[in-house]
């Protein structure tokens, strides 16, 4: 094109002039920029590289002539492109922008981070930057900030998803970082769940199987995997089967903890974003440990707070958030004068359950009503287990006190069916105390006592509450 030749050669010998002028005559003129480490680029008005120096295919991995011509802004990490053109404007209007720092993607896929000292010629209509790599220092700089906010992001996230958003915006800060996923090991059934995952093409839940298979042979080996294009021959079917048409890259890396492999994190780019490099999988490595760590700390706080709120056998909430949920139910009835009512519960001659076939019958029939009360309540309502064979289940909103006689009914015919116990066949029957807000009280501590001196009078004129039936 001659017009850019044109142009490139005008750029060139400005330069060339203003730096023998500033060096005869220690450094004869001809191709002296070429020996600079730093890379000297000139773009002309509509953003077009028409002249470039030999250290650009050393930082963006293009030579000389394949730069040129080329549009600028293409080069650019598709998430820097909007402030580096509001700079180039700026940069044309006349201000000088020393220290300008943005990401450009190099000829072999790797990010490559830029600081520019960039001036406009008016009378050349051309814009001449010089580019000094900074990467290396901006990855040990992204590195320690990285690992700091890792380990304020264990403290400070309100819950693991909260974590592990924090942990996606932290490595979005050293690696490309669109489609990324956490994958644990559920202790129950040793198998991988993805509590977290985002992925800007594929929003199917669960994820692909191929994204399965890759996460599972990551923690199940313990090792990093990286697939490339070019890195794909050494590895079997069902491995190259996850860098498809549309995936440029994919990158696990395991999440090791003192206690060993608790899942994996995994990193993926489709055509025409960067490719992940081998330093780039080392980087995620080291600081998988310290998520490793992040995500073991939230998941021992998360695991202590329920402990302080439910019950360890039912999972039921224990009498703590029990108070909670009532006096929350008790303020909106308060405040749109609505009713409540409050069931308290206690098994007929449980007692003879643990004495006749042991506390682990006894424990398997408590989880057992647990779960036949929680299907008879709506799911708005609260099912509590306060204490031994003692269950509140509150019930919110309700229209009428026969709202309430009705779910007891319910419940009382529902816990009579037989429950099979270790080859034995049960009945047991409950005694059912209820009482009414506002009818029987205006705090929570009332209606409990209300509630529990009317189980007690029911209890007493109960009949048989327990019997058992041989199973053949």
């Amino acid at each position: 094109m001659p017009v850019q030749e044109s142009g490139g050669l005008a750029a060139k010998k400005q330069v060339q002039y203003a730096w023998q002028m500033a060096t005869e005559p220690f450094i004869p003129p001809g191709n002296f920029m070429d020996l600079l480490l730093d890379a000297v680029c000139v773009v002309d008005a509509e953003g077009r590289f028409v002249f470039v120096s030999a250290a650009c295919e050393r930082i963006f991995g293009y030579t000389p002539e394949e730069m040129v011509g080329k549009a600028m802004i293409d080069m650019v990490a598709p998430e820097d492109r909007a402030r580096t053109l509001q700079r180039a404007g700026e940069v044309m209007a006349g201000q000088i922008k020393p220290n300008f720092e943005n990401r450009y993607i190099r000829k072999d896929g790797q990010l490559v981070h830029i600081m520019w000292s960039a001036r406009w010629s008016e009378t050349d209509q051309l814009r001449i930057g010089v580019a000094h790599d900074i990467t290396e220092r901006k990855h040990v700089e992204s590195m320690q900030a990285a690992l700091y906010s890792i380990s304020e992001a264990a403290h400070a996230a309100e819950d693991l998803l909260a974590l592990f958003a924090r942990i996606h915006r932290i490595i979005g800060t050293l690696l490309p970082a669109h489609n990324f996923s956490v994958a644990l090991t559920d202790d129950s059934n040793g198998k991988l769940v993805f509590p977290y995952r985002v992925d800007e093409y594929d929003q199917t839940s669960p994820p692909h199987p191929v994204t399965c298979n890759l996460c599972e042979a990551v923690a199940r080996n313990g090792q990093p995997l990286l697939l490339t294009p070019e890195s794909l021959a050494g590895h079997p079917d069902d491995v190259r089967a996850a860098v498809d048409a549309n995936t440029r890259c994919w990158l696990g890396v395991p999440l090791n903890s003192r206690k060993g492999t608790i899942g994996a994190l995994a990193l993926k780019t489709y055509v025409g974003g960067p490719c992940y490099t081998s330093k780039d999988k080392e980087l995620l490595q080291f600081v998988s440990t310290q998520i490793a760590t992040a995500i073991e700390h939230k998941q021992l706080h998360a695991r202590l707070q329920y402990m302080a709120r439910y019950d360890g056998l039912t999972d039921l909430p224990n009498r703590g958030l029990l108070y909670d949920h009532l006096e929350t139910a008790l303020a909106r009835a308060r405040r749109t004068e609505g009713r409540m009512g409050l069931l308290y519960l206690d098994l007929d001659k449980f007692k003879q359950v643990n004495d006749t076939f042991g506390h682990a019958a006894g424990d398997l029939l408590l989880r057992e009503i647990a779960d036949r009360l929680k299907q008879c309540v709506r799911e708005t309502d609260t099912v509590a287990r306060i204490g031994g064979d003692e269950f509140v289940v509150l019930l919110e909103s309700i229209q009428s006190p026969a709202s309430a006689s009705d779910v007891a009914e319910k419940i009382r015919t529902c816990l009579s069916q037989p429950i099979s116990i270790g080859g034995h066949s049960l009945s047991i029957v409950p005694s059912i105390g209820i009482a009414l807000y506002p009818e029987h009280g205006n705090g929570s501590k009332q209606l409990l006592k209300h509630a529990d001196d009317a189980m007690y009078s029911a209890k007493k004129n109960s009949g048989d509450g327990f019997s058992e039936v041989w199973s053949v």
